[in-house]
């Protein structure tokens, strides 16, 4: 059985590649293993061992606590509910706007930011 942990670990692997524009076959090529454990990884049905963490994180560019956002406290439960959470992200239509919105200049991302947040207020 896939552990909670695993798979919230797995989408955020996921979730980086994707933002990066990275495909399974390069991230593999990356850290020196198959694309198709990077498959396995994402899915949660293998556990990224911490030396591996290490590695695709060097890789991605990120902090390999970023692979663990979202995770707070102990048990299954928080780490169910920060999975769901996790879940926007993979709404492609989603994954294109945060693309589309790092893709900007800083100013402009910005001013994109509180025209979003006077909508969601005004709503």
């Amino acid at each position: 059985m896939k552990h909670p942990v695993d798979v919230h670990v797995g989408k955020r692997i996921r979730h980086r590649r994707w933002m990066v524009g990275m495909t399974q076959q390069q991230l593999g090529e990356a850290v020196g293993i198959k694309f198709q454990q990077i498959q396995k990884y994402e899915t949660g049905m293998n556990r990224v061992s911490a030396s591996r963490l290490w590695d695709i994180a060097h890789a991605m560019d990120v902090p390999v606590s970023f692979f663990f956002e979202g995770l707070e406290g102990e048990g299954e439960q928080s780490a169910t509910k920060a999975t769901a959470a996790g879940d926007l992200l993979a709404d492609k239509e989603a994954l294109e706007l945060v693309r589309s919105y790092y893709a900007m200049p800083e100013n402009q991302r910005r001013r994109l930011f509180d025209l979003a947040r006077a909508l969601s207020d005004a709503a």
